[in-house]
């Protein structure tokens, strides 16, 4: 999907100005997308093209932008966007110098914290970045405040066999070294299967930012993730497995993209984190986005959450009926613990393409 002399800076801008309507933050546009059109980087100025310009592997059709809307109970959802700053000649080393050129300049206009990030970037920063990406960021729009920015680093920008000694000297740099074998212990026990994908952290004061661990799961079943939640206070393991359930239409192996475990760790932790996320690609588990938008519904009955800012926020980002491709919702994850317990379910800006659904028999097969 293409629109003639627009950008994709642009196309992502317009689709963020709906959404936020649609959920209720009209308020906070202006400075939002500002923000967003800021983090996106000179190279997202290209007009859009049947192909990408650079590969993003933010989204699955490579638009350097996703979408996504935190639900919990009796609070206003949150508008998060996870973006990729593109250089005006995009490349692994230009990408990263464009996002740290953003970083500055955000920095003087947000007053950033980077204190925690300096601490680490000699480790997640080489000027020869490896891997899917080196710096993304996660901008998020909440009600009455201003929008908060963190950063998404890749522990395996040094290679995948360096990734679990980057995270634990990096945890230890930030007074978190006796976490690092609280959440080994729990999430990282099949060898070759479990590993750490993302490394996260707020750019805000210290009382209030955090630092995330994420770890992706091959083959995952439910007994697994339950095994690695368990790192957490708080996590009911009964919750946690039915959504798994729900999401992935049966109990595992999930051997499509991997599910994964984050760790949030706050102000004050020190062996072990706060709360637990898990992430499920359910894009990758249904036939179409109808069958998506069905398993999100129950997750949310399940949790007993109001429905209808997630059916809202959805028709604002739907250009095509639900059963026409596969992809719209690309993620749903579960919050457990603190700070905000609840859902969060993940928008694909679809700017470039759309996925063909799947056939029913095929998605079968992924789900026994």
């Amino acid at each position: 999907m293409s629109v003639p002399d627009v950008s994709i800076r642009d196309f992502a801008v317009a689709q963020l100005q709906t959404l936020l309507r649609a959920v209720g933050l009209a308020e906070s546009s202006e400075r939002s997308t500002k923000l967003l059109a800021e983090a996106m980087g000179p190279g997202c100025l290209r007009p859009l093209t049947a192909v990408p310009h650079w590969p993003s592997f933010v989204a699955d059709d490579h638009t350097p932008v996703e979408f996504s809307v935190a639900l919990a109970q009796n609070e206003p959802p949150a508008v998060r966007m996870i973006v990729e700053s593109l250089a005006e000649q995009p490349g692994p080393a230009a990408n990263l110098a464009a996002a740290l050129g953003v970083l500055d300049r955000l920095t003087a206009q947000h007053r950033l914290d980077r204190r925690r990030l300096d601490q680490v970037r000699d480790l997640f920063l080489p000027d020869d970045p490896q891997g899917a990406f080196s710096f993304w960021y996660s901008l998020i729009v909440n009600r009455d405040a201003a929008p908060a920015i963190k950063v998404y680093l890749n522990p395996e920008v040094r290679g995948r066999e360096s990734a679990t000694s980057l995270v634990s000297e990096a945890l230890r740099r930030l007074g978190l070294g006796a976490a690092h074998p609280t959440v080994a212990g729990h999430a990282l026990q099949r060898e070759g299967l479990d590993r750490f994908s993302f490394f996260a952290l707020d750019l805000t004061e210290a009382d209030r930012a955090r630092v995330k661990t994420y770890v992706s799961h091959d083959a995952a079943e439910i007994p697994d993730v339950v095994r690695a939640a368990a790192a957490a206070p708080d996590v009911d393991p009964e919750l946690l497995a039915d959504v798994v359930a729900l999401a992935g239409g049966g109990t595992g192996p999930f051997d499509r993209r991997p599910l994964m475990s984050s760790y949030t760790f706050l102000s004050g932790d020190v062996d072990r984190p706060s709360g637990y996320s898990l992430y499920i690609p359910v894009r990758d588990y249904v036939q179409d986005d109808l069958e998506a938008c069905e398993r999100v519904l129950a997750i949310m009955a399940r949790c007993g959450m109001d429905t209808a800012p997630f059916v809202m926020a959805l028709a604002s980002m739907v250009r095509r009926p639900l059963a026409d491709g596969v992809g719209l919702i690309a993620h749903v994850s579960l919050r457990l613990g603190r700070p905000r317990p609840g859902v969060t379910v993940y928008l694909s800006s679809e700017a470039y393409d759309v996925t063909p659904p799947r056939t029913r028999t095929r998605t079968k097969a992924m789900s026994l």
